[in-house]
């Protein structure tokens, strides 16, 4: 795969509490294209930040019901990745690709 259709599956690396709290463990999160598979994901993170991976887990995000004057309308679904690395392995999310 090129590495154009790698930065379309990983989007951004989600930083909040939570996923920090799961670096520690070993675990990233990622922001993934919304019809990205679990293979794809893996193999996408093993190319761009040359790791192994152990297991990657997925969450997909309904998006909400939002009202602006009198139109309604919905925000987008989001797909998010916790993806697990092998003991040992790193990746530095504050320093960018």
């Amino acid at each position: 795969m090129s590495a154009l259709k790698h930065y379309d599956i990983i989007r951004n690396p989600v930083v909040t509490e939570k996923s920090t709290m799961a670096s520690e463990h070993g675990q990233v999160v990622f922001d993934v294209a919304i019809d990205a598979t679990k293979p794809e994901i893996k193999a996408a993170v093993e190319a761009l930040f040359e790791v192994k991976v152990k297991a990657v887990n997925t969450i997909v995000r309904k998006g909400k019901v939002k009202r602006f004057r009198n139109m309604l309308g919905t925000r987008k679904d989001v797909k998010k990745a916790v993806v697990t690395l092998v003991d040992g392995q790193t990746i530095d999310i504050s320093t960018g690709l």
